[in-house]
């Protein structure tokens, strides 16, 4: 910097006159120095101002950015909170009416009952409300839902225990008349279809409802097959003239069996189908004469035999106590009356059993036989 900056002299001429100006070295290295400084200064400035501008231009583009995914997270947030509010609000609806359902089909014998008190109800321990609070905590919005889903869970499991009864009752009843409901169910036809449709996103059914399903589809097949069983008298007439079992033969003396009951009565008096079923034959067989039979499904059958006349054909549907024929004395007869058999899977059975159904067993069919007409008028 010294040998750049020597002593200089200026030479200035003016008027006819000479004058000389010196500069320093000293002066000449601090106006240098001076003017490194203002260059300097001015450069960092802008640069500073450049990377500034660089700066704030970035934070306006992150807030920009960070305002976008706040708007639209605050739009889903808003739609979830919709979406789960109308969803709680369908699965209340559902519930008042599954409840309402309950008590139409169950009426107060169930009310009084609670989910502990019947089988597959849901413990109620602490480990189970600290679990659902741990849910709740974690999705405060999925509350509403939780909560259903939990009452909807208790009352699955306490109908569950209701149709449970239910079922046991009629199976009773069914094992009153000598038969075991475990043979009807392995032999009856179960009739279902339709097409596949996924429960959307589930692989199989909840424990709860599946249990409900199952027990719901027992109680149905016990309680149909209970009004198949025939208990109503297949005539007026109060008194036997012969039983069921081994007996002299009218006509020859011999030991014979007498597969059904004999009920005497007036020519042509009403006779009535003792449950209900279809008319599988109306026609002559030997021995028999004129003879009506109904099949009541689950391989029973009625027969009415020695008629005097039909009052039903072959494929028609009969319900307990339609008149089918009238008493006659057709066949291998004495006298006017009416032969009565059950048969089932083609096996005689005596039919006393039938017509002296306990009270409470009756009971039991007549409450059946009221639900599943209920159901069908609904249907």
């Amino acid at each position: 910097m010294t040998a750049l900056c020597p002593e200089r002299e200026i030479f200035l001429r003016s008027g006819g006159e000479v004058k000389f100006i010196r500069i320093s070295r000293r002066a000449q290295l601090a106006a240098a120095g001076l003017l490194s400084t203002v260059l300097i200064g001015w450069a960092g400035l802008t640069v500073s101002m450049a990377m500034s501008s660089a700066r704030i231009e970035q934070d306006r583009a992150a807030l920009n950015a960070e305002g976008k995914a706040v708007a639209s997270t605050a739009s889903k947030v808003a739609t979830y909170r919709q979406s789960i509010d109308q969803l709680a609000k369908e699965l209340k609806e559902r519930q008042d009416f599954m409840d309402d359902l309950y008590r139409t089909h169950f009426g107060k014998e169930g009310e009084a009952a609670t989910p502990a008190d019947v089988v597959g109800a849901p413990d109620k321990d602490s480990n189970g409300a600290h679990k659902l609070n741990r849910k709740i905590s974690a999705a405060p919005e999925a509350a509403p839902l939780l909560r259903i889903d939990q009452r909807q869970r208790q009352f699955a499991a306490l109908l569950t225990g209701t149709v449970q009864q239910r079922a046991d009752k009629a199976a009773a009843a069914i094992r009153s008349f000598g038969l075991n409901p475990d043979t009807l169910a392995r032999s009856a036809a179960r009739a279902q279809g339709g097409p596949f449709v996924p429960w959307e996103g589930q692989d199989a059914m909840p424990g709860e409802f599946e249990k409900l399903a199952k027990a719901l589809s027992r109680m149905e097949f016990l309680e149909a097959s209970l009004l198949t069983i025939p208990s109503g008298k297949p005539t007026a007439t109060p008194m036997l003239s012969s039983s069921y079992g081994y007996r002299s033969d009218p006509f020859n003396g011999h030991a014979a069996f007498h597969a059904g009951l004999d009920f005497p009565g007036s020519y042509g008096q009403p006779i009535l189908a003792a449950a209900a079923g279809k008319v599988s034959f109306v026609g002559q067989r030997s021995g028999y004469g004129n003879v009506v039979e109904v099949d009541h499904g689950n391989g029973i059958m009625t027969r009415y035999a020695h008629l005097s006349g039909f009052a039903a054909h072959v494929g028609q549907s009969v319900a307990r106590g339609d008149k089918i024929a009238r008493m006659g004395s057709t066949g291998r007869s004495t006298g006017t009356h009416l032969h009565f058999e059950v048969r089932v899977n083609g096996n005689p059975i005596n039919p006393r059993r039938f017509l002296e159904a306990r009270k409470d067993v009756l009971q039991i069919q007549q409450v059946a036989s009221a639900r599943l007409a209920d159901v069908g008028n609904r249907g």
